[in-house]
């Protein structure tokens, strides 16, 4: 059995290698948790994670629970979204203290209104973290933004940093394919984010909406799937047997698959870890994770 501690609560997640992945007999499957976002407080749900400690907790937890990779966005002092490369590194600090070193993090670009594409980029290039998602909508408003969107995506893979492009729609599907088809997205293990129902008014994801976005994917892409509201655990069910991975948390989704709030982001990792194995698959550990999405140590 595979034991983990919170090196700053003592507590402790059991989690058989068994459960986590056979490589020879089973698909693994990436499970992400993004556990906090851009726009959530406390009223929203008391166990969101907003300090760097919390992070740390919440990152330890969700590892346990089966989590490969945390989707990581920080906040200034009033807890609005910030791209601040010193409030990145002391969460990544304190995250990896309290989780170890195994867990992947991936920071976020996400503009949120206050950032244009120039600051998102510097804000990665001081932070220079492991891992990045880059919505290709905010990086590339305009067709004369492409030019410096390109020369960015170059640095990351000379840097190798794994970014995971994050994709709304049809419409930014075929962008990105037109990018890449054209030489401008380095094409070694190309990751993308596929997010269901965003502009839904009713902010509730619908797992039909899925088989229409995979009909326009390479297929040397690896891919995963967010999705807003209680309809989360039926768009992870789809994902995965459709050859999908998993990207789940507080940040789209308070709601257990029976309805009732999650007490912990850690639930509802543990609701996906539970859907992959029943799918047949297994669930990623981070030094798989690393692999299938080429990660590098840092």
């Amino acid at each position: 059995m595979m034991i983990k501690t919170s090196k700053l609560t003592g507590n402790t997640d059991i989690f058989s290698p068994m459960q986590i992945i056979d490589r020879k007999m089973t698909r693994p499957v990436l499970i992400t948790v993004a556990p906090n976002g851009a726009r959530k407080l406390k009223q929203d749900h008391p166990q969101l994670p907003l300090t760097a400690y919390e992070l740390g907790e919440t990152a330890a937890a969700c590892s346990a629970a089966g989590a490969a990779m945390l989707h990581l966005h920080v906040r200034d002092k009033g807890f609005a979204h910030s791209l601040d490369p010193e409030r990145y590194r002391a969460a990544i600090n304190q995250i990896r203290q309290a989780a170890g070193p195994d867990l992947i993090i991936q920071i976020t670009t996400e503009a949120v209104g206050r950032y244009q594409p120039a600051e998102q980029m510097a804000s990665v290039k001081k932070t220079r973290p492991e891992a990045v998602s880059l919505a290709l909508r905010e990086l590339i408003p305009t067709p004369k933004d492409e030019s410096a969107a390109a020369g960015f995506f170059q640095w990351l893979y000379t840097e190798r940093i794994a970014p995971q492009y994050i994709l709304y729609d049809e419409d930014d599907i075929l962008a990105f394919k037109s990018l890449y088809q054209r030489g401008l997205v380095p094409d070694e293990s190309i990751h993308v984010l596929l997010v269901l129902g965003r502009y839904e008014a009713s902010q509730e994801s619908d797992p039909a909406a899925l088989p229409p976005l995979l009909a326009h994917l390479d297929a040397s892409w690896l891919w995963s799937v967010c999705a807003f509201g209680r309809n989360e655990s039926r768009c992870m069910d789809e994902a995965i047997k459709a050859g999908g991975h998993c990207r789940v948390g507080f940040e789209n989704n308070l709601s257990l698959p029976d309805g009732n709030t999650a007490s912990s982001n850690a639930d509802l990792v543990r609701s996906a870890a539970e859907l992959v194995l029943e799918a047949g698959c297994s669930v990623a550990d981070p030094a798989t994770a690393r692999e299938l999405l080429q990660v590098h140590w840092r």
